[in-house]
């Protein structure tokens, strides 16, 4: 077998290798079998065969000078004057196989004749006693060649004390590479950008005719599941160039150096592969910053860092290899990574819109039989926010639930539970009290009649008072379009939204639950960004005092002072605070307003336990709630 640019392969010769070896231990035991079994019966002494009668005869003669008795089996010796008159040439010893008989008698007529007597257990077979005494020896060989054996294989497959410093990296050949462009779905600005990467690795000597370099690191960006692994696949696929792969965690060992041994010998073998593409997976894993953190750095993953960066600045011209990275932690790297000539192309994968999930819910239903009544259109609408990966899930879940109803199609409703299940959470068993219920009820109800009546809240789904996930109770909102910007009308409605529940438990049973601990959470974040970050307010005016997010394994805060004064965060406090309790005033006083309204949405979450957004609008469009007013700024 030969590599794609007609080289050997390497471990193809290593199997070969082995299998000769074991060839040659298989032949040795083999000549060790026969040798013993030579010595064996070159030590057995010339026997002559007499039938009984002549052994008796022999005895009674005194030609018998001694016998060994093996059952029926006898062997014995001749005395001299016995070898001379019984003719039997050569032969020392005699055997013979007594009938049927007593004997004592036997043994009597020896004892009279002074025959010395020998009495033993019935004698193994030859090659059961050579193999018996060749055994210690065959299992200390056996242990031997085996110990060397997987010594062989775990060098072969880069592990293994002689194999410890070679890349562990997947390799796909350009034959076993199927995954196309036309497979990733819904990242057309991502498959645009790196389309000329494909063009280069297709036909390299066309760009250097024109003095163009390709560059030679590619950093794929964005959230976890939004197909960055798939789309380094496709780019190999397209350009039909052999794939490695590898996730970054891989290089680090225990031992200093390991990591950089390892990414020698990947640099290696793509090179002689060019032109090739070289995948690193979680680049932050081993691309962190260095010198940063609590405790400094770390040797090894530092040395694997500047092996990487040393091997990337080591291409010649005539190198065709592509090293695709993924992170989704961009902010961590090392800035010597992100210079030109490394990774100087940044490709930043997003999250799926609306015609994208429909276009990878295609592509993830194209073996699922889909029932009369699926509309994945509808499907992709209510779906925001959801990864490659998450649509992907969807489609199995769906399939699963389908499976389990014994049903022969994947119907909508079988998709409708799926979504709730990933967004929600599964539903579980709570033993909630009737004083419980009433309080998630009406919980619950407060948040569904603020999003009903806020002219800019995201519009109903539908709520619930079954626990899912680790809610008791859970109110879901999907936006009609896809939101890139939000303005401060939305937010403020989006926040009072998160109120709703705590200011119906406020009005209804005159104190609060520890039940909106979370949308307290949420909402005090939200008041942040929009005081602190985004200048929407009076007060703090258009000037940004951004909070550090950095994590403290980075260190960077440690040595950086605050941007702004104590007065100046003390400002942003108040500021936070009066615009969380204007916001709350303001739901409060809409919620009393439609009280008739709260307990209505309240005693049908109490009876049905679940309301579409269909059902939620039947029951209060005929009495006409009051509306809300647009928000003060």
């Amino acid at each position: 077998m030969q590599q794609d640019n007609g080289q050997p392969d390497p471990n193809e010769e290593l199997r070969n290798k082995i299998r000769q070896q074991w060839m040659m231990f298989v032949w040795l035991l083999v000549g060790l079998l026969l040798f013993f079994y030579y010595i064996d019966v070159q030590q057995q002494p010339t026997r002559a065969e007499l039938g009984y009668s002549e052994f008796v005869e022999a005895v009674e003669d005194g030609y018998v000078s001694e016998v060994t008795l093996r059952g029926q089996q006898v062997d014995g010796t001749l005395t001299e004057e016995g070898r001379r008159n019984l003719e039997v040439g050569d032969a020392q010893a005699f055997e013979t196989v007594l009938p049927e008989m007593d004997h004592q008698r036997l043994l009597d007529r020896l004892e009279q004749h002074g025959v010395n007597i020998k009495a033993l257990s019935t004698e193994s077979p030859w090659w059961q006693q050579l193999l018996m005494g060749m055994l210690p020896l065959i299992l200390i060989l056996g242990l031997l060649f085996w110990f060397w054996y997987r010594m062989q294989q775990r060098a072969m497959s880069g592990g293994g004390l002689f194999g410890i410093g070679q890349s562990k990296a997947k390799r796909i050949r350009r034959e076993d590479s199927h995954v196309r462009m036309s497979d990733v779905a819904g990242s057309d600005n991502a498959k645009r950008e790196i389309a000329e990467v494909v063009e280069f690795l297709k036909n390299p000597a066309r760009f250097r005719q024109l003095g163009a370099k390709i560059p030679r690191g590619i950093l794929m960006m964005g959230p976890p599941g939004i197909g960055k692994t798939l789309m380094a696949r496709a780019v190999a696929g397209e350009a039909d160039v052999p794939f490695f792969s590898v996730s970054g965690s891989e290089f680090i060992e225990m031992f200093v150096g390991v990591g950089a041994s390892r990414v020698r010998d990947l640099f290696k073998q793509a090179k002689e592969e060019a032109p090739s593409v070289i995948f690193i997976d979680e680049l932050d894993s081993v691309g962190r910053t260095r010198g940063a953190g609590m405790g400094g750095g770390h040797d090894e993953r530092e040395q694997t860092l500047n092996q990487i960066l040393a091997e990337m600045d080591g291409f010649e011209v005539e190198e065709s290899v592509v090293v695709l990275a993924a992170t989704n932690r961009p902010d961590v790297l090392d800035p010597a990574l992100l210079r030109p000539g490394r990774f100087d192309r940044k490709i930043t994968m997003e999250r799926p819109h609306r015609q994208a999930r429909h276009a990878i819910l295609q592509v993830h239903t194209a073996n699922i039989p889909l029932a009369e009544g699926v509309s994945l259109e509808r499907l992709a609408q209510i779906t925001t926010g959801f990864s490659g990966a998450d649509l992907a899930n969807l489609a199995n879940e769906a399939a699963l639930l389908a499976g389990r109803r014994e049903k022969h199609e994947v119907d909508w409703a079988c998709f409708a539970d799926a979504r709730d299940r990933i967004l929600l959470g599964e539903v579980r068993e709570a033993a909630l009290s009737e004083r419980e219920r009433h309080i998630v009820a009406y919980h619950e109800a407060g948040h569904t009649l603020l999003a009903y009546l806020l002219p800019h809240a995201d519009p109903l789904e539908k709520v619930t008072v079954i626990p899912r996930g680790q809610a008791l109770g859970v109110t879901a909102q999907v936006p009609e379009e896809e939101r890139y910007n939000y303005n401060e009308s939305y937010l403020r409605d989006r926040i009072t939204v998160m109120f709703g529940g705590r200011l119906a438990e406020s009005i209804v049973f005159g104190e609060v639950s520890s039940g909106a601990e979370n949308d307290l959470q949420q909402a005090t974040q939200l008041a942040r960004r929009m005081v602190a970050h985004w200048g929407m307010n009076e007060r703090i005016g258009p000037t940004a005092f951004p909070q550090s997010h950095e994590h403290v394994f980075l260190g960077k805060e440690l040595g950086q002072g605050r941007e702004h004064s104590e007065a100046t965060a003390a400002v942003i406090d108040d500021e936070i605070r009066r615009l969380l309790v204007d916001i709350e005033s303001r739901g409060r006083e809409l919620l009393e307003r439609n009280r008739d309204h709260l307990d209505t949405l309240a005693d049908a979450l109490e009876r049905h336990e679940t309301l579409e957004a269909d059902e939620i609008r039947r029951l209060l469009e005929p009495s006409r709630p009051h509306i809300a007013t647009p928000p003060q700024g």
